[in-house]
């Protein structure tokens, strides 16, 4: 899961002030990349992690100095060395990792609270931050349009990025205009995920899922299966039969869809509604001779996923809901998932 989902949740609870932290460059190896976030309340709660652990009390340090005097700052932590000569840890991770500290006031806890809101209503948004002025704040803007944050665009053409970028892709780092060093961010809405058939084996799925970062839609016709009473993990649920749910789903090319109705009418009906369809994941559990049975020509084509799963010898709900997040997180991150 990105951080900033959690990071955001936590600056609109927070019931003070605190500190957003944010890699914005790595040198070597490190456990987190750039675009990494923590969160560091005044009142000590912390959200998040900028390394497995090694460099999250110094994160915290930092930030109290920020906080204090109320002004961006870059700060380096260098993990490439095996003793503690350097800051302190020696952590030999053969790493170098940069990291900004933005302060988070009153004064600009909106803008965040405005990023949140874009992102939840499954908008990606783009961020320029100066490395070079620290007293300018942070700039914003959505794929719709709209702009918040008093910081500037240094490129006009860098907004482009907004629909160049393929989908949870696009680069996190520095870039320079001008002779003005930039720190440019994607901010991705969560993915979605769309369950269909909420059987018994669906809710591991559906609470596996959505601790790896998506957001879960269960549908289903059945009222008694497709209720939070059944599926307490799930996001949203939306009931009917697939004729008459998919065209309310309004999906596209970031939508990740699971067919698991486990009734063969019914995954018929779905195959022939989706196929067509550019989603970003088409995954159908059940034997691929089952699933070759669903389509007209007797063939599953390449971009259907089955059966749905990493291959790992899972076996039972909970497993296959594992191999199943599994290679759902593979297709996001833009892995191969060949079979072995």
């Amino acid at each position: 899961m990105e951080s900033y989902y959690a990071v955001l949740e936590a600056i609109a609870g927070a019931p003070g002030d605190g500190v957003l932290a944010i890699i914005i460059d790595v040198e070597g190896s490190a456990y987190q990349k750039e675009g990494t976030c923590m969160w560091i309340g005044a009142n000590g709660e912390t959200v998040g992690l900028l390394s497995g652990g090694c460099l999250e009390e110094a994160v915290a340090a930092y930030a109290r100095e920020v906080l204090a005097n109320r002004h961006s700052a870059a700060v380096s932590f260098d993990l490439r060395t095996e003793d503690d000569l350097s800051w302190g840890q020696g952590a030999g991770c053969n790493g170098l990792i940069r990291a900004w500290f933005e302060p988070v006031t009153g004064d600009t806890k909106p803008v965040w609270l405005a990023l949140k809101r874009c992102l939840e209503h499954g908008e990606h948004v783009l961020m320029a931050r100066s490395l070079s002025n620290r007293n300018e704040p942070p700039f914003f803007q959505s794929e719709t349009g709209e702009r918040f944050g008093n910081g500037r665009m240094p490129r006009p053409e860098w907004t482009e990025w907004l629909r160049d970028a393929p989908p949870f892709r696009g680069w996190n780092g520095w870039y320079e205009a001008d002779g003005e060093a930039f720190y440019v961010q994607h901010f991705w809405p969560k993915p979605r995920l769309i369950v269909f058939g909420a059987g018994p084996d669906a809710p591991p799925l559906v609470s596996a899922a959505k601790a790896a970062g998506f957001s879960v839609t269960v549908s289903d016709w059945r009222p008694a299966f497709c209720h939070p009473s059944h599926v307490p993990d799930a996001d949203a649920f939306v009931m009917g039969f697939p004729h008459e749910t998919v065209p309310r789903l309004h999906l596209n090319e970031r939508d990740f869809v699971v067919i698991m109705t486990h009734q063969f009418e019914r995954d018929r009906e779905l195959v022939s509604l989706l196929a067509d369809m550019p989603l970003a994941y088409l995954g159908v559990l059940g034997p691929r001779r089952r699933t070759d049975r669903l389509f007209p020509s007797g063939s599953t084509p390449p971009f259907v996923r089955s059966p749905a799963g990493l291959s790992i010898g899972a076996r039972g709900p909970h497993e296959i809901a594992v191999s199943i997040t599994a290679e759902l997180i593979s297709v996001l991150r833009r892995r191969s998932t060949e079979r072995v």
